[in-house]
């Protein structure tokens, strides 16, 4: 079964075709025949913009982490030999405090159905029962529809898709090098310090800056697109909330 053509999806996702539609139609005089991949990167920073105020509580929410890890690292050292008493402290802190451990997940829970939905509209050539003519659109001779991987596998992939994508990809990994640079974890250098605050889960949390360059391989060239804009938004965002909700300092 299509889930896409579930009725309340197919909906969602015609209602989704309009808006881009709408919004190339609106582009088409100044993006010519990059309109649709134009309306793409309007319709992200749309998003992103109506995200802001998550991103807020996300930034609040790594300073609240920040301020209580001290109290944390003491609640690790005082009961790492019974992990169920320290889940209890634990939570029992973050209550205290007013506080929660997934506070500020909100950002990443909210990409991952508007991704999905980017990516549907570029995938099937037909939209609740009409035609796709999304699927018509082109970024530089490269149709909004191509997956890279997808391309080199078929053979089709030609020197504009290869430029394409490699101009997409090194946006991406460019912003994931700054965030990993700029916002690299604390690392917690105690001799009880737990295992997952040590060098090496800092060495994975910059590792996983770089997994929104590889998904983008797989993706057709507008949810590459999203993505690209998405995480230069959010670096220029993090900057931004970095100053007015700055982490304690150890």
């Amino acid at each position: 079964m299509d889930l896409y053509a579930f009725p309340p999806v197919a909906a969602i996702l015609d209602a989704a075709y309009s808006l881009l539609m709408g919004l190339a139609a609106l582009l088409e005089p100044l993006a010519g025949s990059a309109a649709a991949a134009a309306s793409v990167i309007v319709l992200t920073l749309l998003v992103r913009a109506a995200l802001v105020p998550a991103g807020i509580a996300q930034a609040k929410a790594e300073q609240t982490r920040s301020r209580l890890a001290p109290k944390l690292r003491d609640l690790q050292r005082r009961h790492k030999k019974d992990p169920e008493r320290l889940q209890r402290e634990t939570m029992k802190l973050y209550s205290d405090e007013k506080a929660s451990p997934f506070a500020g997940c909100l950002p990443m829970l909210a990409q991952a159905p508007i991704v999905a939905i980017v990516y549907a509209l570029f995938l099937h050539t037909a939209i609740a029962g009409h035609a796709n003519a999304l699927l018509a659109h082109e970024l530089f001779a490269v149709p909004l529809g191509t997956s890279l991987v997808s391309a080199i596998a078929a053979g089709t992939a030609s020197a504009a898709t290869l430029g394409v994508f490699a101009g997409v990809l090194a946006v991406i990994v460019v912003v994931a090098e700054i965030t990993r640079r700029a916002f690299r974890p604390q690392i917690d250098t105690t001799p009880d310090a737990a295992p997952l605050a040590g060098a090496g889960m800092a060495r994975l949390a910059g590792a996983l800056q770089f997994t929104t360059a590889v998904f983008a391989l797989f993706v057709p060239l507008a949810a590459a697109l999203y993505l690209a804009t998405t995480v230069a938004w959010t670096l220029v965002q993090r900057v931004v909330l970095r100053r007015f909700y700055p982490l304690a300092t150890t």
